[in-house]
């Protein structure tokens, strides 16, 4: 796992791409590309490696509230997940969120394909938006309390 680089663009666009339509809508490209190109919302951005390719990213953003961490754009490679690289990279973004200064929760938003996959985690519901990201894609709003 490593800080996220410009030149790693490609390689998470191509993550994106892998996990649309299960995991994200098409529209949602150009706003992960639009994340990627603002330095300062990819501080916190890792990726991971394996063999010199990239196999998943994700990172978190503290919010303007001072008390709240977002997890976002996490993901992995469709054919490597279900291996511990999502989990490897929860935690490492959990942790980094606890050991920021004032962050007593992590926020987040997802879908229902990946909703049990952070509850086993303590992320508890706070609300469900039926089609909210594309037809058959509902918003899953969750929180961990740290």
């Amino acid at each position: 796992m490593r800080a996220y680089r410009p030149e790693d663009r490609d390689g998470c666009l191509r993550l994106f791409d892998g996990n649309v339509p299960e995991f994200f809508a098409p529209s949602e490209r150009g706003d992960f590309a639009g994340f990627l190109s603002r330095p300062g919302h990819t501080a916190h951005f890792w990726v991971l490696e394996q063999g010199g390719a990239l196999v998943a990213c994700g990172g978190w953003l503290p919010e303007a509230d001072g008390e709240t961490a977002g997890l976002c754009w996490g993901m992995v490679d469709r054919t490597l997940q279900r291996k511990g690289l999502g989990s490897r990279l929860t935690q490492a973004r959990i942790l980094a969120a606890r050991q920021a200064p004032g962050i007593t929760r992590v926020r987040l938003d997802t879908t229902q394909h990946s909703q049990g996959f952070y509850a086993s985690f303590g992320f508890e519901v706070e609300n469900i938006s039926k089609d909210a990201y594309a037809p058959g894609l509902d918003r899953w709003d969750m929180i961990l309390r740290l």
